[in-house]
């Protein structure tokens, strides 16, 4: 496509803003001048970020597996501009390791936060996108969603529902006609976002998982569907491929995902077992990128 037009004014819900494909996309729409509402559970982090993007950006703490949490974001959007045009369901979590040696509390946690949270933001936005009769709803799925990840059965669960979500949502205004209202999702390939400081790891090994993207190919795409909305996009290469192999070849495409991720996994160095930051927020990992793709380079050297 040629140039994309500007989001100068368009407001904009972002979900899991603190760090990753959330802040990025902060920082770049900030650019453009559109108005912001940016939400984490981190307000230090989130209120740092609002200050240095400007005035037309406004903070709110927010844990998007609970309702009132996510009617406050709605409320702070409206009452501060008016009006939504584009909500963001970006906030996501990871589970990682076997499952049976995986807590059942934070198995359900991943499904709160990944399904449930976008349930809630879809739930409000599509309210207002209704009252006003317009409205971009882009919820983040992953890959995952096409290809199912042993070790990660619990995430391949929350975003399956992402997508089925999605893809129902889809159907449904399709059919009450209201054609200035889109529901996107997004499908991700593995990125190279703090999402490894944050994940629950219990696979007694560290995370690491590629060739990682480079988030900004998310960001990037996800801008493009504000421009121009889809029912769904694969985001890069190993994406699309992903998404082939797993409707046309699924028993092949199980297969090599299921033995290269073991593989992965057994030669990864040893790591202590930990929840990350499911129930609590951590300190750590607050920029747009990670350390995996430099990570999984030099393990790939060895």
């Amino acid at each position: 496509m040629g140039a994309r037009h500007s989001n100068q004014g368009k407001v904009v819900v972002i979900t899991g803003a603190s760090s990753g494909i959330g802040r990025g996309l902060a920082e770049r729409l900030a650019g453009e001048q559109a108005k912001l509402v940016i939400a984490a559970r981190r307000t230090r982090l989130i209120e740092e970020l609002a200050d240095s993007l400007g005035p037309l950006v406004i903070p709110v703490t927010a844990d998007v597996s609970q309702v009132k949490d996510v009617e406050s974001l709605h409320r702070a959007a409206v009452n501060n501009f008016g009006r939504i045009d584009v909500w963001i369901n970006n906030a996501g979590i990871g589970v990682y390791g076997p499952f049976i040696d995986t807590p059942l509390r934070d198995l359900n946690r991943t499904v709160e936060v990944n399904l449930l949270g976008t349930m809630y933001g879809s739930h409000f936005a599509l309210r207002r996108f209704k009252q006003q009769q317009s409205g971009i709803l882009i919820n983040v799925s992953s890959f995952a969603s096409k290809i199912p990840m042993p070790y990660g059965a619990a995430y391949t669960g929350s975003k399956f529902g992402v997508s089925g979500l999605s893809n129902g949502l889809y159907e449904e205004l399709r059919l009450e006609d209201y054609p200035d209202i889109h529901v996107c999702s997004i499908d991700p390939w593995v990125t190279d976002t703090p999402w490894t400081e944050h994940a629950a790891n219990y696979s007694g090994h560290e995370i690491l998982v590629g060739p990682p993207d480079d988030p900004a190919k998310v960001i990037d795409a996800i801008l493009e569907l504000i421009e121009e909305p889809k029912k769904n996009v694969e985001v890069g290469g190993k994406g699309k491929a992903a998404a082939f192999l797993g409707q046309f070849l699924p028993s092949f495409a199980k297969g090599l995902s299921g033995e290269e991720l073991k593989e992965m996994i057994e030669s990864a160095p040893a790591a202590e077992l930990t929840s990350g930051s499911l129930h609590e927020p951590v300190e750590e990992g607050h920029a747009v990128t990670g350390d995996l793709r430099e990570r999984f380079e030099q393990q790939e050297e060895q």
